[in-house]
């Protein structure tokens, strides 16, 4: 069964997403490189989203099945989902009222599928404010800390930090999208295994979906959010008593 969100509006005008004053077009992929790159400190080489699980049932076992599995989160899933709650966290973090930066992250952090899940998104979400409070700090990042003091989703993290560098939302949306795709095949590289050149053609293969997802996305209200990958969800579940593990999720 899918996942309702209850509708939550944040700004009348949704024109807004792309009011932000932006920084120079070099500065913003320098950032999102730093920002998104695997030597970044959150830890996301140490999860993998259930695939871990999937490829112990023999659900994904080639690069063939890689690329299925990964198409169906992006489309209907954890990735699409984190693709919206990015856009509306990057729309929230604006100057003035806290309750639609309060409400979206509140949103975020409770709709994780499984414990593990929740602990992926929130442990990410957490290193990412850490170091970019440290090392890139806006003030995005304190509206965020007054807004709401829970558990914080990685993407409304990275969509909040983005938006208070003034970076546009679609180059960051669809920065994020790539890096999480990586990530998800760096793990079923090392978990299948597949050489790394299978891992490059599954990523050209979800090149397009990838911008699909990042459309859809933007245009999306919280009414859209819900995942039907009812599989990857199971998987995030069985994870917690898998025999052998290499991931934390």
């Amino acid at each position: 069964m899918a996942r309702k969100a209850k509708s939550i509006p944040l700004v009348k005008n949704a024109e807004a997403l792309r009011s932000v004053p932006s920084v120079s077009e070099s500065s913003a992929l320098y950032r999102l490189m730093a920002w998104l790159s695997p030597a970044y400190p959150v830890g996301a080489f140490s999860y993998s989203s259930g695939i871990e699980w999937a490829v112990e049932a023999g659900d994904i076992k080639d690069a063939g099945t890689l690329r299925d599995w990964l198409t169906a989160m992006l489309e209907h899933g954890s990735g699409f989902c984190d693709a919206v709650f990015f856009v509306h966290s990057h729309l929230a973090a604006a100057d003035g009222d806290k309750k639609p930066l309060h409400d979206i992250a509140e949103l975020a952090a409770a709709f994780a599928s499984s414990k593990e899940r929740h602990l992926e998104t929130t442990a990410q979400g957490r290193a990412f404010i850490e170091a970019t409070r440290a090392a890139w700090h806006c003030a995005a990042l304190d509206r965020l800390r007054d807004a709401w003091d829970g558990p914080v989703a990685y993407p409304v993290a990275v969509g909040v930090s983005a938006r208070g560098h003034g970076i546009p939302v679609e180059m960051a949306l669809h920065a994020y999208l790539h890096a999480l795709v990586s990530n998800w095949i760096s793990a079923g590289v090392r978990l299948v295994p597949l050489g790394q050149t299978d891992g490059q053609r599954v990523l050209v293969a979800l090149e397009g979906i990838i911008a699909q997802t990042a459309q859809r996305a933007l245009a999306a209200s919280l009414d859209d959010l819900g995942s039907a990958t009812l599989r990857a969800d199971i998987g995030s579940m069985k994870h917690e008593t898998q025999y052998t593990r290499l991931f934390r999720s």
